[in-house]
């Protein structure tokens, strides 16, 4: 690890924007992202070359989490409005109960796919615990954004950018 990053992950740590773990195992903008296997509350398993050749947003939620609510509404829009486009959308539910998730996404009417290994996707993009906290990954593989807490809708929308690059 060069000195200039060590010493941005060590100052992002200060500020408390690395509040998982060592900041030093924290992803950079830029850097290739490392597919954990996903496993998916409907019971799926997508093995980690299932994201390849296309852009990748990861969301982290919890389904008490009002900002959320309305995040992810945006989100679902964003899935509507990039069909055709080599774009994912993968939900990771920072509730313990599977259920609970199960009935918040039936309720809402929200239709991404979820999973709720939030360790492993910590590990894999970011270490923050905030949420929402949105990550993109490009179609090359690499992290792009890392976006702590709710977006408003244009903003999410404008996140279809990466599966076009």
């Amino acid at each position: 690890m060069t000195t200039s990053r060590r010493s941005l992950l060590q100052a992002m740590g200060a500020l408390g924007l690395a509040s998982l773990g060592n900041p030093a195992q924290a992803l950079a903008l830029g850097e290739r992202v490392t597919w954990p296997t996903v496993a998916l509350l409907d019971g799926r398993r997508l093995p980690p070359g299932h994201w390849q050749q296309q852009a990748v947003v990861v969301v982290f939620f919890a389904t008490y989490c009002g900002y959320c609510l309305r995040h992810n509404v945006h989100v679902s829009r964003l899935i509507q409005q990039s069909q055709g486009l080599p774009l994912k959308v993968l939900a990771v539910a920072h509730d313990r109960h599977p259920d609970t998730v199960r009935q918040h996404l039936q309720q809402r009417g929200l239709r991404f796919d979820v999973t709720m290994d939030d360790q492993a996707m910590h590990a894999a993009l970011s270490p923050r615990r905030v949420t929402p906290l949105t990550c993109v990954v490009d179609r090359q593989g690499l992290l792009r954004e890392v976006i702590a807490g709710e977006m408003f809708e244009d903003d999410v929308l404008g996140l279809a950018k990466w599966a076009k690059a």
